[in-house]
């Protein structure tokens, strides 16, 4: 998530999936369209709401939030966030947005027309992705559990613990609610977990390795993050920290013959 972090937890994930090994193979993608995406953004959060992009991009002192063109990549709104706050995980909540940050336990809520900060709510342990299921927001902290909050005090309704093959998955990114299972990144990696929301299990993997090749990532942590879903049109978009570029993929299943 941020520029720096313990490798040993790091380490402990990678031998945890080496330890359960693959129960299925992994799916893959096509590109479907590449969009132009500022290569400064060292994006967080990510999301596709009513034609436009929404991007919340980190770093303390840079951190911001978005709204932007998708065809162009265009900033068309765009608001400071205050110097004091790594800008983490985003998602949207009636006329609000809702802004993660990585380890002041505080979520900034703002207006979604005018970006006007409407207020803060407070939570327990680091932020890192948000995402919401309709009735609850959903939010990572880089472990294997997965909390499932009251939109409107941030209050604890449920935890899940994500597991694939009986081994937690830490790790957990940024994250995107899709056709009723969670979507998550796993950080400085190139796959992307599908989770069953009600028992924390992985359905499958998706491994995007390829979509930008290391010659174009300008940074060690300029690493696959950000999932975005358009209900609407059927389209998933995904980038990465620092990435130039912005896809729309279609998934290609393990099974197809595509």
């Amino acid at each position: 998530m941020r520029m720096t972090r313990p490798l040993l937890s790091f380490v402990a994930f990678a031998l945890c999936l080496a330890a359960a090994g693959n129960a299925f193979a992994d799916d893959t993608y096509r590109i479907v369209h590449a969009y132009p995406h500022d290569r400064e953004a060292f994006t967080q959060g990510l999301i596709y709401l009513d034609g436009h992009l929404y991007e919340s991009t980190g770093l303390k002192g840079h951190s911001s939030l978005r709204m932007e063109e998708l065809e162009t990549g265009r900033i068309l709104q765009f608001r400071d966030v205050p110097s004091q706050y790594f800008a983490e995980g985003l998602a949207a909540w009636g006329s609000t947005l809702i802004q993660l940050t990585w380890q002041n336990q505080t979520a900034l809520v703002y207006d979604r027309a005018s970006f006007h900060l409407l207020r803060t709510l407070h939570y327990t342990g680091e932020g890192w992705g948000l995402t919401r299921d309709g009735k609850s927001l959903i939010l990572s902290d880089g472990t294997a559990t997965l909390r499932f909050l009251d939109p409107a005090t941030f209050h604890v309704l449920r935890r899940v613990t994500v597991k694939d093959r009986g081994a937690p998955v830490t790790q957990l990114n940024e994250l995107e609610f899709i056709h009723g299972a969670i979507y998550a990144n796993i950080w400085h990696t190139d796959r992307i977990a599908r989770i069953d929301p009600a028992t924390g299990k992985v359905l499958g993997w998706i491994d995007l390795t390829g979509l930008l090749p290391a010659s174009q990532r300008s940074d060690p942590q300029a690493v696959l993050n950000g999932i975005a879903y358009d209900a609407g049109h059927d389209r998933l978009f995904v980038t990465g920290k620092l990435w130039p570029r912005l896809f729309e993929i279609r998934i290609v299943s393990a099974t197809s013959k595509e």
